[in-house]
């Protein structure tokens, strides 16, 4: 279990963290949801221990390991394998001590502790995992000095992963990867055996990979139950109770203040007055829910489209060096109203593709037609690094209209998405979402026919995401689209394009068979048998199994299911309850039954966290069964 409690805390003066509570029962994989800056990263530090809070506490069981992605990628002369397996400390300091120890008894500790903690299949477990985030045999055995930034990172997240701790602290660590890694990261946060908490605004992964939602707004942490969709329904149903209990509870404050103001010098009426005072006093106040709304973005309409296709490549061939091409044999073509987006792991070829279809590649082979006067916009994350750090987006925006009144060229930046208060920031005090906005809308800028945008999702929040979502399904253009948000792809594409093996073609069929056969392709690498191993068991023996697993399993299904119910029939209660405190009627009338009612509300609030509690224990224990 993890108990936070009444934990406040700050960075710079600011109040991120304020009396915040929440519990997390041991095995659960929740995830950390809020508004960019509400204070996930530092509630992570609080947590660590990185950042002393201002009040309150965090409660780990005792002798709990904590892992963390490290914040600086290893760039060593290491072999990436042999940086992840350092990554488990005992294994490697009982490695080191066995080479030198003499004593017959320690000697058997240390051989009986590595075998406790499966020492050896420590290395098939740290290739299982490296490969599982794109790293082949060959690429494990290169030193991490030989790879960039972003596939550093990869390493450190490997290494955490097979490090296995207690908790386990995710932050946003899909920005690193592909679609094909985040769909294996996916499959093994679901599976991990021990509590993990996800920062992320990847909404397949919230909805496939947590069975909780841990919502950051307003200073306070509030705990929902099941994926991302189930949170935003519980919280859309729980403001609309609380917006029209704060509308009860506001009338019926004015009902009885009215009285008072009217009675309470009236000898005949003073005791009705101090009653209703005391009444008043008891009532307390039902907060307003503040919304927080996201600024749209927009992207200008081109003025006219050119006939199809727009382009047309007819055994192309793509390289950086002459003679070495990375794509070969494409033959393809892209309307004017196609939606595309590009699968396939980093490092097969998309960038490259994205390049040569906007010409910034010249062809090595073949033919690429382009239709004539063709507007293209270009959007890449390492495009940020491009724009004036000291000059803001006004100023960006204003070097492109130079002979527009400033009232256009503001009006030019709103549509980006930036609020008002942020035009004039410098580019360099702008956060990365804010600094995306502005970059897609320096891209868009000509209101091109074909807008490629390459991982456009990685420094936006949820809300902005859906921004992004709204802007593409209403722009007129063609769209070439890169990205590993499942739910961003399903929204606005239409046809799926596979860029492997050395070439690009179209996918025959939808994200779901594609993530089926990355999920099956990876698993069957971790199930590969060793030498020795005995044979796999025959299609209609492991049917059997499987049958005998789910009946020995039946009675803690039916805990799980009879929590279910027992959840949703207290959530009932609750919200007939509310129904009749928020009746200024029930205080003038009968007091005593509004105070029977509230004290009914509280037993069932806090029977239903209990439920909450016992569902996500039994739930994460019916689930390492079934995966075991």
């Amino acid at each position: 279990m993890i108990t936070i409690t009444d934990l406040s805390a700050r960075v710079a003066g600011r109040l991120l963290l304020d009396h915040a509570s929440v519990s997390l029962p041991t095995g659960t994989k929740a995830g950390l949801v809020g508004r960019n800056g509400a204070g996930k990263s530092t509630l992570f530090r609080v947590i660590t221990g990185d950042l002393a809070a201002e009040s309150g506490s965090v409660a780990l069981p005792r002798n709990a390991r904590i892992g963390q992605v490290a914040q600086e990628a290893p760039g060593t002369e290491d072999a990436l394998i042999e940086i992840v397996l350092a990554a488990d400390k005992e294994r490697t300091a009982l490695l080191a001590e066995a080479e030198t120890a003499t004593d017959p008894n320690r000697i058997a500790e240390i051989q009986t502790r590595l075998v406790d903690i499966d020492a050896h299949s420590a290395e098939a477990r740290a290739a299982s995992i490296l490969a599982g985030l794109g790293f082949n045999a060959e690429a494990q055995r290169r030193p991490a000095s030989s790879f960039s930034g972003g596939w550093r990172m990869r390493v450190a997240l490997a290494a955490v992963l097979f490090s296995e701790p207690d908790l386990l602290l995710l932050d946003e660590p899909t920005n690193y990867l592909d679609l094909e890694g985040t769909l294996w990261l996916e499959d093994y946060i679901r599976r991990y055996p021990h509590t993990v908490v996800i920062i992320s605004h990847d909404r397949d992964l919230l909805n496939n990979a947590v069975n909780a939602i841990v919502h950051l707004d307003q200073k306070k942490l509030t705990f929902y139950r099941g994926g991302y969709d189930s949170f935003e329904r519980q919280k859309a149903e729980a403001d609309e109770l609380q917006m029209k209990a704060k509308a009860k509870s506001d009338a019926a404050r004015k009902h009885i203040q009215s009285y008072i103001d009217r009675f309470r010098y009236k000898a005949s009426k003073a005791r009705q007055a101090q009653s209703r005072i005391k009444a008043l006093e008891r009532m307390g106040t039902v907060s307003a829910v503040i919304e927080d709304h996201v600024h749209p973005i927009t992207f200008p309409e081109p003025d006219r489209q050119p006939a199809s296709p727009i382009i047309a490549i007819d055994k192309g061939a793509v390289g950086y060096a002459p003679g070495k091409p990375i794509l070969k044999n494409i033959t393809l073509r892209i309307d004017n109203d196609d939606r595309i987006a590009l699968l396939g792991s980093n490092g097969n070829g998309k960038s490259t593709f994205a390049k040569f279809i906007c010409g910034r590649l010249d062809a090595e082979a073949g033919n690429l037609k382009v239709a004539p006067n063709l507007k293209i916009g270009f959007f890449a994350q390492h495009q940020l690094d491009d724009l004036i750090p000291d000059q803001s987006a006004a100023d960006h925006v204003r070097r492109l209209m130079p002979d527009q009144p400033e009232a256009k060229v503001r009006a030019r930046v709103a549509q980006m998405g930036l609020a008002t208060e942020k035009m004039d920031t410098a580019a360099k005090d702008l956060s990365g979402g804010e600094k995306a906005r502005l970059l897609m809308g320096l891209a868009a800028f000509h209101a091109p026919n074909l807008l490629i945008l390459d991982e456009p999702t990685n420094h936006l929040d949820i809300d902005s995401r859906r921004a992004l979502i709204e802007a593409l399904n209403e722009y007129n253009g063609a769209v070439i689209l890169i990205s590993h948000d499942r739910h961003l792809i399903e929204a606005t594409v239409d046809r799926l394009w596979l860029v492997n093996d050395g070439t690009v073609a179209p996918f025959d069929g939808d994200l779901e068979d594609y993530r089926s056969i990355i999920v099956a392709s990876s698993r069957r690498k971790d199930d590969k048998p060793q030498a020795g191993a005995e044979e796999p068991v025959s299609k209609s023996d492991q049917r059997k199994a499987n049958a005998e697993k789910r009946a020995s399993l039946a009675p803690l299904k039916k805990k799980i299911t009879d929590l279910e119910a027992m959840t949703a029939k207290l959530e009932k209660l609750i919200q007939a309850l509310d129904k009749d405190l928020a009746d200024p009627a029930l205080y003038e009338k009968s007091p005593a039954k509004a105070a029977e009612k509230a004290k009914q509300r509280s037993d069932a609030a806090q029977k239903l966290s209990d439920c909450e509690e016992q569902w996500l224990e039994l739930s994460a224990e019916y689930e390492a069964a079934m995966a075991g």
